[in-house]
């Protein structure tokens, strides 16, 4: 079948449906999921030509809530035609764009028209919208809930760019009275800035430097400020990429204590410690920081209990000048990792570096359509057609072989700018085909020839509810 075409069917030995995968051909009509039958009740005619994979799993697309695309604005660092492209040869099938690093941000109606406007003819796969909260755009909130954007982001300290303030506690009540009754969700970059009389000291090469400049006490601190809100003003939130297991504690008492409030962590945090960051390899920076690993199993023991919701991407690129790969200077790099989509037969990074260790710790299959498709969906209010292989909803596909080896090539990354700690090692997943909405927009290296993928409005939610 060619790329770009519209597919009837398609048939595989491991359909990942509920908890298992067995034969099961998915009948799309419309766009849409028609039908699922099982091995045992198909006869082998649907009225249309079927496409065979053979025993390559098939699972819902990938919705990665957690995109910086930069554009309008920073399209060096990253754009909507290169990301989403990007986001299609890993099996994502939805992007959800953050409201920074574009100029102007997504912080007004009028700038969200400007970032849909920039979208528009671009995009290789459906791309939602965060807005954002800063000091002073209070009366902007509402309006854009209306205009269709998923939800809000903030930063409790510096975002690192000037057009994107972080926001005061005063700040946080005046948009928590505007969010209240409207269903949207809230975002928060949980770090607070406790050591505002200390320096950084010792050698900026080293990446314990940076760590120690960026302790676990910041994110501890900010949780508490969020769960305190969450819990006065009912207000969904959210923490955006977890690194401290810390924090873990704080979450969980205000669940309990009725706080509609959930959680993610990032591939990065999963899968680099800090032990292992050499002097001076800024593509390892990001905020908050890659932790040590003792932290980072307790992430993990976190997300197979259900203390953490969702694995996301943090896509957050820049270009190389940024990252001061010359000096090697941790403190002065911009704190970012490219992490939407991945090496040698065109990987995405969320699904082999996710299914790498996952799969030696335990989880199953089912693990990570729940991770990275279910709960990511519905916190952009999208599970009602993305994220679950169901009757009606978007035939969003991705097929991949999760016994397959590659490794991480430079030459393969179809994200604009190619720095990644990644590069060189090998993980276990591998994508061989991506469907949208039952057009086939990649498969082993190729695309579809025109983007086809559209904006997604997110009709307003009535009430809050707990994920």
């Amino acid at each position: 079948m060619e790329l770009g075409s519209t597919i009837g069917a398609v048939r595989s030995k491991r359909v990942l449906i509920g908890s298992e995968a067995s034969p099961a051909v998915i009948v799309i009509k419309d766009g849409k999921i028609h039908e699922i039958l099982s091995g045992s009740r198909f006869s082998g005619d649907v009225g249309c030509e079927v496409l065979d994979v053979g025993d390559s799993v098939v699972m819902p697309g990938i919705v990665d809530c957690h995109v910086h695309v930069n554009e309008p604005g920073r399209t060096a660092w990253e754009g909507f035609w290169s990301a989403t492209r990007a986001a299609a040869a890993g099996g994502v099938t939805t992007i959800v764009d953050m409201p920074l690093n574009s100029i102007p941000p997504t912080t007004t109606l009028s700038n969200f028209h400007e970032k849909q406007q920039e979208a528009t003819g671009k995009c290789f796969v459906d791309t939602a919208f965060w807005g954002g909260v800063i000091p002073g755009n209070q009366l902007e909130l509402r309006p854009m809930i209306q205009a269709g954007v998923a939800g809000f982001k903030c930063f409790l300290i510096h975002s690192g760019v000037e057009e994107f303030p972080h926001v005061t506690e005063l700040d946080l009540h005046t948009a928590m009275k505007q969010l209240q009754g409207t269903g949207s969700v809230l975002l928060f970059h949980a770090e607070l800035d406790v050591l505002q009389a200390t320096k950084e000291t010792g050698d900026p090469c080293q990446y314990s430097t940076f760590l120690q400049s960026r302790p676990d006490l910041m994110e501890i601190e900010a949780i508490r400020t969020v769960t305190e809100l969450c819990l006065q003003y009912r207000v969904r939130c959210h923490i955006v990429h977890l690194s401290s297991a810390k924090p873990l504690k704080l979450i969980q008492k205000a669940r309990r204590a009725g706080a509609p409030l959930t959680v993610e962590t990032t591939h990065h945090y999963l899968s680099l410690c800090a032990e292992n960051i050499p002097a001076g390899a800024t593509q390892f920076k990001c905020c908050p920081p890659i932790r040590g690993s003792n932290n980072q199993e307790q992430l993990w023991s976190a997300l197979k209990a259900g203390q953490i919701d969702m694995v996301v991407s943090d896509h957050s690129p820049c270009t190389p000048d940024l990252k001061k790969l010359n000096s090697g200077d941790f403190t002065q790099a911009w704190g970012g990792i490219s992490s939407l989509q991945f090496g040698n037969c065109r990987q995405t990074y969320g699904l082999p570096l996710f299914w790498s260790s996952a799969s030696k710790k335990g989880f199953q299959l089912s693990d990570v359509v729940r991770l990275l498709c279910q709960k990511t969906a519905q916190l952009c209010s999208l599970d009602n057609q993305k994220g679950s292989l169901y009757p009606g909803f978007d035939a969003d596909l991705v097929i991949w072989d999760p016994e397959r080896l590659f490794e991480v090539e430079e030459k393969s990354i179809h994200h604009k700018n190619k720095l990644t700690p990644y590069l060189g090692i090998t993980l276990q997943g591998v994508v061989c085909a991506t469907i949208l909405r039952g057009q086939l927009v990649y498969r082993e290296g190729s695309f579809c020839p025109e983007p086809l993928g559209k904006h997604l409005l997110i009709p307003q939610r009535k009430s809050c509810k707990t994920q």
